[in-house]
């Protein structure tokens, strides 16, 4: 697996960037900025993370992990009620916990081939 090409991640870093920069143009509620800003950046950066270093499969989970918090973020800010804004979270969120998910079996292969040989 080449370096920077994994489709996944780069829908990672792209959920992360419309996250975390959503919040200029939405009305803000709750923590919403402060959660959407937070795993919108950690997002990114593990998607970078993943493309700089494919085949690390504890990041695929990180990420998914991120992913699932960023879901979750409108019932733990508050901020459920704020349609914009919660929509972005759970989209977002179901997305990067989709592709990172997608990416979990390439990466154990990778990573079981490299420790193998």
């Amino acid at each position: 697996m080449k370096k920077w090409t994994r489709w996944q991640d780069w829908v990672a870093v792209v959920v992360g960037l419309f996250a975390a920069l959503s919040t200029i143009w939405m009305t803000p509620a709750g923590a919403s900025v402060a959660l959407m800003v937070t795993f919108g950046i950690l997002l990114i950066a593990s998607g970078l993370w993943n493309l700089a270093r494919p085949g690390t499969v504890a990041m695929e989970w990180a990420q998914g992990v991120l992913g699932a918090l960023l879901f979750l973020s409108p019932w733990i800010g508050g901020y459920a009620g704020q349609a914009g804004v919660a929509w972005t979270s759970w989209i977002g969120g179901a997305v990067a916990v989709i592709v990172a998910m997608l990416a979990v079996q390439p990466s154990s292969r990778l990573h079981h081939q490299a420790v193998t040989h």
